[in-house]
């Protein structure tokens, strides 16, 4: 079982995604993760998938999208880091990402099929890291984190914005 990362083992900033996990196996929580995320985006009409709550806001679908690359880079750092690279890791711009995503010229099926094949990546990668490199530490975006700090990053970040999407999209 995945225990949750230390305080010491990340900035300020993650706090707010590692906080949005509940209690529990890490593995599980991402699985049932999976299956409310698909829930909430499979049952939207066309309408509610390129909504915007404001003007220069993200879609639904580019919502998703950004889910779907954050956790990609997510995984990959958290690989580096459970391996010992002690390699600075770059920081991403997400606005960049979204725009460059072409989301809204994709269809939801399609959104939702690479959302399911990333999270079984992700889910398959946790399963196979060793008990001991998951306190090791590496430094993304000028941020020292723990790889298991990642993973809880992954599951934070995605129930970050799924409450958003709840409370500022109405879904």
């Amino acid at each position: 079982m995945l225990i949750r990362p230390n305080r010491e083992e990340y900035q300020d900033y993650f706090a707010t995604y590692v906080s949005q996990v509940p209690e529990g196996d890490l593995l599980t929580i991402l699985e049932q993760q999976a299956a409310q995320t698909g829930e909430m985006f499979a049952g939207l009409t066309g309408e509610q998938i390129d909504y915007r709550y404001a003007p220069g806001k993200w879609t639904v679908k580019e919502v998703l999208g950004h889910i779907i690359d954050t956790e990609r880079i997510m995984s990959y750092r958290l690989l580096r880091i459970a391996r010992g690279d002690q390699t600075e890791l770059a920081g991403f711009d997400e606005n960049t990402y979204v725009a460059e995503g072409f989301y809204q010229e994709r269809s939801l099926t399609d959104l939702l099929a690479e959302y399911n094949a990333v999270r079984q990546l992700t889910l398959a990668q946790l399963r196979g890291i060793a008990a001991e490199a998951w306190t090791r530490t590496g430094t993304a975006n000028g941020n020292k984190l723990s790889a298991r700090t990642l993973a809880y990053i992954i599951a934070g970040h995605e129930a970050h914005h799924c409450r958003i999407l709840r409370e500022r999209y109405s879904l």
